[in-house]
């Protein structure tokens, strides 16, 4: 499968420069904080909050940070600003359809973040309901190749119920329904795979192709969102 999310993975994300480790610190906690909000604040009970307790610990999020969290979701820290999920969906160069995933306290500041980033950047946000139906949210397991088969970890994927897999550098992306992915992590992690991270995205339902020189004003677009605390994840048609 083509398309991808460029904060989903967020392990892979691990060797980010000190300086911008508070922002990791606080896009995952924020995660963590709609999830416990969602279903609760036990993880064995709350698939969500399990899989976003993992990504804080992938990024060494300290326990102490990932309890607070878990308690401003539940409600038991008081005077705690509520954390609100919206998605935005914006037109990038090279007639680009982009959904950018935000978790904020505050969502004037993060259309206005939001709109300073698009106007530099030859892009513009648009009305909602003008992408969302070129995707599809489908489940997405990274499971680690290195010092594994990979020909064999991927038959287990299949023989779990995948839909489709992919290998990219020192992992194999595993496709499922989003339905099928605490299932088919469990049985991943059951047979020995070292999953190190799962998540629900929105996959493009026709992937198109940009030209190198749009490549680079994109990937400058990327850089620019994925600075504010407030995204949590990016999708787009590519």
């Amino acid at each position: 499968m083509s398309g991808h999310s460029h904060w989903a993975g967020i392990k892979h994300k691990k060797a980010v420069a000190d300086a911008k480790r508070a922002g990791v610190f606080t896009k995952v906690a924020r995660l963590v904080t709609l999830a416990a909000r969602e279903g609760g604040g036990n993880p064995e009970m709350n698939f969500k909050l399990r899989l976003a307790i993992d990504q804080a610990r992938a990024v060494n999020m300290p326990k102490d940070n990932i309890d607070r969290a878990v308690k401003r979701g539940t409600g038991e820290l008081k005077d705690a600003a509520r954390i609100e999920e919206t998605i935005y969906e914006a037109m990038a160069p090279g007639n680009i359809a982009m959904l950018v995933k935000t978790a904020t306290d505050n969502k004037n500041r993060t259309v206005s973040e939001l709109k300073a980033i698009f106007n530099k950047t030859n892009a513009k946000m648009v009305p909602a309901g003008s992408f969302k139906h070129l995707f599809k949210q489908i489940g997405i397991i990274y499971v680690n190749t290195q010092n594994k088969d990979a020909d064999e970890l991927e038959l287990k994927a299949i023989d779990a119920g995948a839909l489709d897999t992919a290998f990219q550098a020192e992992y194999l992306q595993v496709y499922t329904e989003p339905k099928d992915l605490k299932k088919i992590k469990d049985a991943l992690e059951a047979s020995g795979a070292q999953v190190d991270n799962a998540n629900i995205i929105f996959h493009p339902l026709d992937p198109t192709e940009i030209d190198a020189d749009i490549k680079m004003d994109y990937k400058n677009l990327l850089e620019k969102l994925d600075e504010l605390d407030d995204v949590q994840e990016i999708y787009d048609n590519l």
